[in-house]
């Protein structure tokens, strides 16, 4: 069980390398074709707060470029949330995910309290309602039109876009990972035990507004909403306003 956590989960910097103790976990999810490294700014913004980041790496990418990944998503959540249940439980636990990662935290939030184990809050960035998410059919097309899609949204993947050889190694978990959030969808029935925490850019061309507050419809403990500056991927440039969300929802 060690080896899968040690797989799974990285920390960039810990509270105890600033000095203080730790007083609560988020567990970060990355959006299609991200890796854990997305969450590095977080991490730096949030350790001195005593506050323990654990970026999820998923397989296919980065140090885990030699392992196929996985195309579906409730699968993939599976693995994360077998991996995340092996983690210390001192603290509360929260899940934070973006993009397709918002889908896969509501999923593995839900297979932790499954086990008992109900996170203290979950954060939804950037991604629709799991109700309304699905569809596209961005992971049916060729090369140019998955970097195509990649360009339209201004991710950090496109920092790829111009070495050949790491498109190339970019190109397998990024349709990989398109295919798994096309392809699911949640009943309007399914829910998680815990408050949500919906965060959008207020120009992203994929989070409808009318669509991010549906997300009320998934928690028993209710939803709020908080709109930053940006498009799809604001919180590359909001990293020190959503640090200072995430200090005020995860500090005691």
């Amino acid at each position: 069980m060690r080896q899968s956590v040690d797989l799974w989960c990285r920390r960039f910097r810990t509270p105890s390398a600033a000095g203080v103790p730790v007083v609560a976990r988020l567990v970060c999810l990355p959006h299609a074709g991200g890796s854990a490294s997305f969450y590095l700014p977080l991490t730096r913004a949030l350790a001195p707060a005593g506050i323990d980041v654990v970026a999820v790496q998923y397989p296919g990418r980065q140090d885990r470029s030699a392992e196929t990944p996985v195309r579906d998503l409730r699968e993939l959540a599976d693995r994360v949330a077998e991996a995340v249940g092996a983690l210390p439980g001192e603290v509360p636990l929260s899940l934070f995910g973006h993009s397709m990662g918002s889908a896969v935290a509501f999923e593995v939030a839900r297979r932790l309290s499954s086990t008992g184990r109900v996170p203290a809050r979950l954060f939804a960035s950037g991604r629709r309602a799991p109700s309304v998410s699905g569809g596209g059919t961005v992971h049916r097309k060729d090369d140019a039109g998955v970097l195509a899609e990649i360009r339209s949204l201004n991710g950090t993947a496109s920092l790829v876009l111009q070495d050949e050889e790491l498109m190339r190694l970019a190109l397998p978990a990024l349709r990989a990972d398109y295919e798994a959030i096309e392809l699911y969808r949640a009943s309007p029935q399914d829910c998680v035990d815990c408050p949500v925490t919906v965060l959008t850019g207020d120009a992203d061309p994929r989070t409808p507004l009318d669509e991010v507050a549906g997300w009320a419809g998934h928690t028993t403990t209710g939803c709020e909403v908080k709109v930053f500056p940006g498009g799809h991927f604001y919180l590359s440039e909001q990293v020190d306003g959503v640090a200072a969300l995430l200090r005020e929802r995860l500090l005691p």
